[in-house]
C-alpha cells in the first residue's frame, strides 16, 4: 500500500505517540475499529428491527437453540481477538 507524504506523516505520529509497534500494527488497529463499528451497526439495525416488529413473544426451547446455531454459523471463520 503506498500512503501520501501527508498520510505517512500521520501514521508515523500515530506510531510514534500511541505506542503501536509499527506503521503495520497501527493500520491493523485501524482495520479492526473499523471491524468493531460496522459489527456494531449492524447489531444496532437488528435492535431496532427486533424493537419495531411488534409486541414480544415467549422464547422457546426452539427459538433459542435457532439463535445459537445462527450465532455459531456466523462466528465461522472469525479470528477472535482480546
Amino acid at each position: 500500500m503506498t500512503l501520501s507524504d501527508e498520510l505517512r506523516a500521520v501514521v508515523e505520529k500515530e506510531v510514534a505517540e500511541g505506542g503501536y509497534e509499527s506503521p503495520d500494527a497501527y493500520l491493523q488497529a485501524l482495520v479492526r475499529e473499523a471491524q468493531r463499528r460496522r459489527a456494531r451497526r449492524t447489531l444496532d439495525a437488528k435492535l431496532r428491527e427486533a424493537l419495531e416488529s411488534g409486541p414480544a413473544t415467549p422464547m422457546t426451547r426452539e427459538d433459542w437453540e435457532s439463535l445459537r446455531q445462527e450465532a455459531l454459523d456466523g462466528l465461522k471463520g472469525e479470528v477472535i481477538r482480546p
